[in-house]
């Protein structure tokens, strides 16, 4: 700093404060609020907004940069919208990193989904985590013929003997494998979409469930409104029996189709053990797993116990294991 004398005093200069006008504050604040209010009102029912939707956690930890800028404008306005946009966006995304106490004294039900990727996912390592893991139910979506042959030839069946199995080339198939006698239920899936098999069986004690192995088509231009049409098809929890759906939904929890299902009466198994911001997909790349689009959702009278996520080479989704406790 420079030293400037001036009638024999010794002077410094003040510094230049950098000057954020009200109108670059509002250039900052606005596309968060306006992300905030899409994300609330659930405004992603269409091609672009949909896909973007799943980057709302990481708009949420980028959002209290607002209100720096709108505290450097010295904008009023500008900083309450600011705060409240961070404010709704913490309560909206926080959640999911804070685990609930079971409830639920019924017994315990392990289950394993994995989408193996046109059938390209590792089999030996399946059946290590189905060894590791010991769950009851392994869901597989993307399930082609030659990756049931591999599963056979690895082992599954001394592990998980009963099956309902719907398997298809590309990323049609699907297939439930379970420690339990499994029996079949129609498939509901909308036609054009991928299989997406049901079944009933009973757990050692009597209780029944129903099982649904969630395979949706992926939100991508035109395939939004089927992909909706896939959740909407989802069936709806009942009194008379508990219902799990597990598989990979395509939707992260900020969708507001997804919203939809919970609002039924379900739970995210992540999202109640503290793990609801764990990313599954897109897994084995240069980048770790960015978008939580696979989910464990259980009747809302289970309880989740635990969850994790486990890597599966030759897939482009982590494998995501549930223990839950039936009602």
């Amino acid at each position: 700093m420079t030293k400037v004398d001036v009638g024999g005093v010794v002077m410094e200069p003040q510094r230049r404060r950098m000057k954020v006008s009200a109108t670059l504050a509002w250039v900052f604040v606005a596309p968060f609020a306006g992300w905030a209010l899409a994300r609330l009102i659930g405004l992603d029912r269409g091609p672009v907004i949909v896909e973007l939707m799943t980057a709302t956690p990481y708009v949420a930890a980028l959002s209290p940069l607002a209100i720096l800028v709108a505290a450097a404008a010295r904008s009023r306005a500008a900083l309450a919208v600011a705060v409240a946009t961070t404010v709704l966006m913490a309560a909206m995304i926080l959640p999911r990193a804070v685990a609930s106490t079971p409830t639920a004294t019924g017994p315990a039900l392990r289950i394993l989904t994995v989408n193996l990727f046109f059938g390209n996912g590792d089999a030996e390592t399946v059946i290590g985590l189905v060894r590791q893991l010991k769950p009851d139910i392994l869901n597989t979506q993307e399930l082609d013929p030659d990756e049931v042959k591999a599963l056979d030839t690895a082992g599954i069946a001394t592990l998980l003997p009963y099956r309902d199995v719907e398997n298809g080339f590309g990323p049609s198939g699907s297939g439930i494998f379970s420690r339990f006698p499994l029996t079949p239920l129609p498939d509901f899936a909308p036609e054009g979409g991928h299989h997406m098999p049901a079944a009933r069986f009973a757990v050692p004690g009597g209780q029944v469930v129903e099982l649904v192995d969630v395979h949706t088509l992926a939100p991508l231009g035109r395939d939004v409104a089927a992909w909706t049409a896939d959740l909407k098809s989802l069936p709806a929890p009942s009194p008379g029996v508990v219902r799990i759906l597990a598989g990979d939904f395509n939707a992260s929890l900020d969708h507001v189709a997804l919203r939809d299902v919970l609002a039924l009466g379900y739970t995210d198994a992540a999202d109640a053990t503290g793990n609801g911001l764990l990313a599954t997909w897109p897994a084995n790349k240069r980048l770790p797993p960015f978008i939580t689009i696979d989910h464990v959702l259980f009747d809302g009278r289970a309880s989740a116990v635990s969850t994790s996520i486990h890597a599966v080479p030759g897939t482009d989704h982590r494998a995501l294991f549930a223990e839950l406790r039936l009602p």
